[in-house]
């Protein structure tokens, strides 16, 4: 078993499981993620037989959990006994991971078995009879309950017998680089960090572009995208942030542009800005949060107009959510507290108090032509800020 001084944790891939031929990349690249954001623990890793499983020094635990918390690609995981083959040993191994459930209050169990080693001498059903008569002989206090147990215990039966008694679900989905990389236009609010958050899931690489208009927007508004920017990219390999100083394109359009319009013809600014930087730096595509009638500028046609200059794919995964799904993510993943800091993004600040809701793409090309925007975009582009934020 293992000792005192180290710990190992069980890890099951999930949706990488069922991806056929393609399954070995993506298992490689959930191996390099993990080594990277493990770097520093004294975690080995290593991958037999569909589960990978990560070794530490006990005193690593904490950091390694933090990591397996929000790492994706992972269905769920486990810290975990490792015993050697023997019936004795498993037995001796359910009993202690039963008295680790009582000490954290359950009151009843059930065994759960797996033999991918055929040559084990009791098969699944066997061992999880077994199992059970041990706990009930030497763990006073539990019983067995197989409908619903406050505790399970998995025994597994590979190259080694891996017995484990909580496990922890994972965030699922895909590892973070596993299809590529896009750039996500990431205000200060609720919304654009959960798109990022979910496309992360998917198995996206993302940097972030964060559009700033000092002196009306202020720098704790900055400070705040930076601090979403770190939340969001501590659930992939990080993200890489490009601020963008936009006073001089919201000016022109403030001066020339109709007031029902000026949230349009600023969301396609940004939009050609966008897609002028991921081309830059060749990434695939922009990640939006918009929610479909959501505000104003995200009703169908406006959402049109918006994306109707540029080439690459928009994505858009909270296209279909209403308000409170997408708060509930942002509560959960840990961004909501910060999107509600009282500082404005320039969008906000320069919202038209009766926006046009039904834009006509045409008529959103001509006014968007005779702004003039494009070399005060290309100057813009040009001094961006980048700096990382919560790389491994």
């Amino acid at each position: 078993m293992d000792t005192a001084e180290n710990i190992t944790y069980l890890l099951k891939p999930g949706e990488l499981s069922l991806k056929g031929g393609n399954r070995a990349a993506f298992e490689r690249v959930l191996k390099q993620n993990l080594a990277l954001r493990l770097r520093g623990t004294g975690a080995r890793i290593n991958f037999t037989n569909g589960r990978f499983y990560v070794h530490c020094p006990a005193g690593s635990g904490p950091e390694v959990e933090k990591v397996l918390e929000r790492v994706m690609g992972i269905s769920g995981w486990a810290k975990t006994i490792v015993a050697p083959k023997t019936p004795g040993a498993v037995m001796a191994a359910c009993v202690e991971a039963a008295l680790e459930c009582r000490e954290r209050g359950a009151r009843t169990f059930k065994i759960e078995a797996r033999r991918t080693d055929k040559s084990f001498p009791l098969d699944s059903y066997r061992l999880r009879r077994a199992g059970g008569d041990a706990v009930l002989e030497q763990v006073p206090g539990l019983k067995v309950d197989v409908h619903k147990p406050e505790a399970v215990i998995a025994v597994e039966i590979r190259e080694k017998a891996y017995v484990y008694g909580t496990a922890r679900r994972g965030r699922r989905g895909l590892p973070s680089g596993s299809a590529g990389r896009g750039l996500l236009l990431l205000s200060g609010g609720i919304d654009s960090p959960v798109a990022g958050y979910l496309m992360i899931g998917r198995g996206m690489g993302l940097d972030a572009v964060y559009f700033h208009a000092w002196p009306y927007t202020s720098d704790e508004a900055r400070q705040k995208v930076v601090k979403l920017s770190e939340i969001v990219g501590s659930y992939g390999m990080g993200i890489r942030l490009h601020t963008i100083g936009f006073t001089a394109v919201q000016a022109r359009i403030k001066e020339r542009a109709p007031e029902a319009w000026r949230t349009v013809l600023l969301r396609m600014a940004m939009m050609e800005c966008a897609e002028k930087l991921a081309r830059m730096k060749r990434l695939k595509c922009l990640v939006s949060g918009e929610s479909l009638s959501q505000v104003a500028s995200q009703t169908i046609e406006n959402i049109a107009c918006t994306g109707s200059r540029i080439a690459i794919p928009v994505l858009r995964p909270l296209i279909g959510m209403d308000k409170e799904a997408i708060i509930r993510i942002a509560e959960e993943i840990g961004t909501y507290e910060t999107s509600i800091l009282p500082y404005e993004d320039c969008c906000v600040l320069f919202s038209p108090p009766h926006p046009v809701l039904r834009g006509d793409v045409r008529e959103a090309g001509s006014l968007y032509e005779e702004q003039g925007l494009s070399p005060l975009i290309g100057e813009a582009l040009k001094n961006r800020v980048t700096e990382k934020c919560a790389y491994p």
